[in-house]
């Protein structure tokens, strides 16, 4: 048996393995901050709850309208994404020209609104949902077994994370959204509607909360407390990778889920605070992130 530090190769690859499929919801999620972050200078601490939205969305539509997995994979985000643009349109947006303060309140408040709700009609106890029949099963190798659906998982967050670097940073949309941040009257006064590019930002970084709670929802059961549980880990993998930042947001959920995988196999009791520790020591050193920008 092949051993790398006293450690089968076999374990320590499985445990590879489970931080990237950690780090796949990390970099999906922290991603969805960094947009809406960047881009509307809100710090959206209701992201938790619209991935559990998007979670308990999938379930209903499979419940109640029997629709599968890859139906609800492409209609639950679209419906997280229309909550997230109502909400911004009625409420969030009456709060841009004040402090941050106000912004990070009024979602915390609107999380522990949402979480309330679905406690109360559906109770605390987890909703299970099926993976589709075709990525059941594993595949087994020498090194290491990766059931499918997790795979799958793995792929489709980097294929959503780098899609949505892509948009951002190299598309002309994108480049509206970078200017507005910037200067919105100036932009405004070249015929952009600001006020429309904010609501779908902030509806599109919901929408990617959505997704992770789709892909989430038949690797854990699909509760109400969901997303409490992830979002203090989220915020951390922000703070990492520094504030608005798209790239770091990616890199980072990555790295910290293989970290914090790693950790398992060497020093488990430090298994649930390593992300904590390495943002208290990354704040110390480089207050703006690592791929953040200083002022």
């Amino acid at each position: 048996m092949t051993m790398i530090f006293g450690v089968p190769l076999v374990v320590l690859t499985g445990q590879v393995m489970i931080g990237l499929i950690n780090g796949s919801f990390y970099a999906l999620l922290s991603l969805g901050l960094a947009v809406i972050f960047g881009l509307l200078r809100v710090v959206n601490f209701a992201h938790g709850a619209f991935y559990m939205l998007g979670a308990f969305a999938a379930w209903m539509l499979g419940h109640y309208l029997g629709l599968g997995y890859w139906p609800s994979l492409l209609l639950a985000p679209v419906l997280v994404g229309l909550v997230g643009a109502l909400i911004e349109r009625t409420m969030l947006r009456r709060l841009y020209d004040l402090d941050h303060l106000y912004g990070l309140l009024f979602t915390f408040g609107l999380a522990l609104l949402l979480e309330g709700a679905f406690q109360h009609f559906y109770g605390a106890s987890g909703k299970p949902f099926a993976s589709p029949a075709e990525m059941r099963g594993v595949i087994r190798t020498d090194f290491v077994t990766v059931p499918i659906y997790r795979g799958w998982v793995v792929v489709a967050s980097l294929l959503i994370c780098f899609g949505t670097w892509a948009l951002v940073e190299k598309t002309k949309i994108g480049s509206y959204l970078r200017a507005a941040t910037e200067d919105a009257t100036l932009v405004q006064a070249f015929g952009v509607n600001v006020p429309l590019l904010l609501t779908l930002t902030y509806a599109f970084g919901c929408a990617l909360a959505g997704v992770a709670g789709v892909l989430a929802a038949p690797i854990f059961q699909v509760s109400p407390t969901m997303g409490s549980n992830m979002i203090i880990i989220i915020f951390a993998v922000v703070v990492v990778g520094g504030m608005g930042s798209i790239l770091g947001a990616i890199a980072t959920g990555y790295l910290l889920g293989v970290v914090e995988g790693l950790t398992k196999v060497f020093y488990p009791e430090a298994a649930n605070i390593v992300i904590f520790v390495i943002m208290a020591i990354v704040l110390l050193l480089r207050p703006a992130g690592l791929f953040g920008k200083e002022n």
